[in-house]
Parts: structure tokens; sequence; C-alpha cells
């Protein structure tokens, strides 16, 4: 792929189709309505300025003028500061900072086990599916307390629990109808939003026809 270093004047987003990571970012931009290029990353042909800008040749990578993010977490707080409407995390410090520990946990104990069960390793993979599987079910009483995940406002962290749940049908993960009503209720409240919807790209369109 060659060089795209003149069109750095907009904000640029070298995403995967289909990563939760960069899913998650782009769901960021969408609820934001931010104009972004968003370039869509081949991993067995990876365009020469991602190496350059960014030292893990990982996506997602936002390039912002001169600015260059690379981790997913980073890029959607950045892009939460810098757009500040509408806000995506609390003001009060201490319900940011609870936030913020939840994006941790979700991070370590979910986006873990998504990485095991994408790697192709049938001895990671399905011992990775059965424990996503308990705790995404473990946690149903979780999502009935409020109307998203412990807020009632959409948060960065529906934005990161989002891309997990929407793969759960890839992952051969069933939700049943009577013990996982909060967590269907609760996924039918975020899918259906305006801009989870606009941030799919293809490929994840195909995960739920």
């Amino acid at each position: 792929m060659a060089s795209i270093s003149s069109r750095r004047s907009v904000m640029t987003l070298f995403s995967s189709q289909d990563c939760a990571d960069s899913h998650r970012v782009r769901i960021v931009l969408a609820e934001k309505d931010i104009t972004v290029d968003i370039l869509n990353v081949n991993p067995d042909d990876k365009p020469e300025d991602l190496a350059e800008l960014n030292p893990y040749n990982t996506t997602p990578t936002l390039i912002d003028r001169d600015l260059v993010l690379y981790d997913a977490r980073i890029i959607m707080e950045y892009l939460d500061e810098r757009f500040p409407h509408p806000p995506l995390m609390p003001v009060d410090p201490v319900t940011r900072a609870h936030s913020r520990l939840a994006l941790y946990r979700i991070e370590r104990d979910w986006f873990s086990l998504v990485e095991d069960i994408e790697s192709g390793d049938d001895k990671r993979s399905a011992p990775a599916r059965a424990i996503l599987r308990e705790s995404v079910l473990g946690a149903a009483e979780v999502f009935a307390i409020k109307p998203y995940f412990l807020s009632d406002d959409y948060t960065l962290v529906d934005c990161t629990i989002a891309p997990v749940l929407w793969r759960l049908p890839k992952y051969g993960i069933d939700v049943p109808e009577k013990a996982g009503k909060p967590i269907l209720q609760y996924m039918d409240r975020v899918f259906s939003r305006e801009g989870f919807q606009a941030s799919l790209s293809k490929m994840e369109k195909a995960i739920r026809p």
C-alpha cells in the first residue's frame, strides 16, 4: 500500500475491519460525529506510514495533525477530551475513576480472552471461549442495574463492551433468553444507537446480518 502522508491534513484512523479495539475507537468517532479518514488496514499489506508512525505497527492508530496515538483507550479518552460533546466520561472525579477502573477490568478480563479466542490456537481459544461466556452471563445482574453499564449515561465503558458483545455469535457464544435477559436488553439498547450502527465495518455487519 502506498504512503498516505499527503492526506494527513484530515484526522486519520488506521483501523482493522474486524478488530474489537479498532471498533471501539470507531464507535467514539461515530458517537461524536467526528470527521475522520478511516483507512482499513490489510494485515498482509500494511501501509508504509503505519510502521513509521507506530513502533508496534498495530491498529488502531490515530493521526491528528502532528499527534500520533496508538492505544485504543488513550485514543478514546483523547477524542472525548478534544471533542467534549456529547461527553462520554463522567465529570465527577470519583465517578470518572470508577469508569476507568471498569475499563481496566473489561480490557484485562474480556479483551485478553478475545485475543485468545481469535488466536487460531485451539488450546487457547476453547478455554477462553468458555471463560468469556461464563463471565458475560455472570454479569447479568450488573447489566440490570442501570440502562447502560453501571450508569444512566452512555460512556466509554459501553463503547468498549459493545464490540465484544456484538462478536459473541462469531465466537460461538450464546446468551440464553431467560438467564441473559438483562444482557439481551442491554445489547438491543446499545446496538440500536445511531453511532453504533454507523461504526460498523462491512465485516462486522456480517456478524449479525
